[in-house]
């Protein structure tokens, strides 16, 4: 039996998306359904609406979700009718990444995530019998419902308000993740950040809970950097019209950085954060570059120091523990990313696109339900 429901949907390469009337499936024996509050917007949703990622289109995309559950499949547990959840990555859950709790390394990462078709290859949205391409990263959160599969579902507290909650799904579990499960910085270290949109703020505010002690962001926009010191940001620069690396041996009087983090995936960009680290210092990517990307790192004089590549996905989260700690951290005011946020209609949401390309805005959060059917 299907369900009419609204979406927003990616019809053409580079488009601005249309919201439309679609039938949403029969729910699976290993997916719930899941009546959507609110779904962020994210930087990965623009580079697959253009192209960059392999989802085929048109799809329905959105992967940073918050809802109420409202249906079970037979094969679910942990999960019940009326929990209160945010949507993250999906994963396999059987190869032998995800056995040994790497969920983020997940083998099966782009068939799950960026397929757009069950793993028995149906869709679960179509349009007077047109196929739709649904579950990217297992949920297609750009809709009033949604079948997610159980493995991009995590539960959370219900005393929280579930519309600013979809955004730890992805930007925001990135950045955090990135600095406390992967870099895990000791307190007293330094780290910079290069590009302070949402997960580069994420970021930062990790870091302060890791408790840094010198926490440089760098951006390109002065609203995003004066926001930055709101949230922990010790110093600041403005790459536009500065030597980053000779600001950044300013600010550690010669010793360089112990961490950096890149989020824009620019070449450029992350060559400069190598050259700004100190000896032994590490440097962590979490932007999404096109494939085929190259950066020309030196590696002749830098040899001495010692210094360590990575990239990170997901903040190399296991989403089921790492939202709720994030959840905890914002009860505490000590992740106090509603700072970050701008919200928008499900009709607004190509303005929430267009504002987070500009700058202007952060993290743009479409709501799908008003108060009143979030009691029903």
């Amino acid at each position: 039996m299907t369900t009419t429901i609204t979406a927003a949907v990616a019809r053409d390469t580079g488009a601005p998306l249309t919201v439309e009337s679609l039938e949403l499936d029969a729910l699976k024996d290993n997916e719930v359904r899941v009546a959507m509050v609110a779904t962020g917007i994210c930087h990965t949703d623009a580079i697959v609406r253009d192209g960059i990622y392999p989802t085929p289109l048109p799809a329905v995309l959105g992967h940073e979700g918050a809802g109420i559950v409202t249906a079970v499949g037979s094969a679910v547990s942990n999960i019940e009718i009326g929990d209160h959840v945010v949507l993250s990555a999906a994963y396999c859950g059987t190869c032998k990444q995800c056995r040994a709790g790497r969920m983020a390394y997940c083998e099966n990462l782009f068939a799950e995530d960026f397929g757009g078709r069950r793993r028995d290859g149906s869709t679960s949205l179509s349009c007077h019998g047109e196929c739709i391409s649904s579950h990217f990263f297992g949920q297609s959160s750009f809709a009033t419902h949604a079948n997610v599969v159980q493995e991009s579902v995590v539960v959370i507290d219900k005393d929280v308000p579930l519309e600013l909650m979809g955004p730890l799904g992805c930007g925001l579990q990135t950045g955090a993740g990135a600095v406390l499960n992967e870099l895990k910085p000791e307190a007293g270290t330094s780290l910079v950040v290069f590009g302070v949109g949402a997960v580069g703020s994420a970021a930062i505010m990790a870091a302060r809970i890791a408790g840094c002690t010198t926490v440089i962001a760098v951006d390109i926009h002065d609203s995003r950097l004066s926001l930055a010191r709101d949230i922990g940001a010790t110093h600041t620069i403005n790459s536009k019209g500065s030597d980053v690396v000779d600001e950044i041996n300013k600010i550690t009087e010669g010793e360089g950085i112990h961490y950096a983090l890149d989020t824009t995936a620019i070449p450029g960009v992350i060559k400069q954060a190598a050259e700004a680290l100190g000896i032994r210092g590490t440097l962590v990517l979490v932007g999404a570059a096109a494939p085929g990307t190259e950066v020309p790192f030196e590696v002749g004089k830098s040899l001495v120091k010692g210094w360590t590549f990575k990239t990170v996905v997901q903040g190399s989260s296991i989403p089921q523990e790492f939202i709720p700690r994030l959840v905890q951290l914002w009860k505490q005011g000590r992740f106090p990313f509603e700072k970050l946020v701008e919200f928008y209609s499900l009709d607004e949401i190509n303005k929430g696109f267009e504002d987070s390309r500009n700058g202007s805005v952060i993290k743009p959060i479409v709501r799908l339900r008003s108060d009143s059917e979030k009691r029903t």
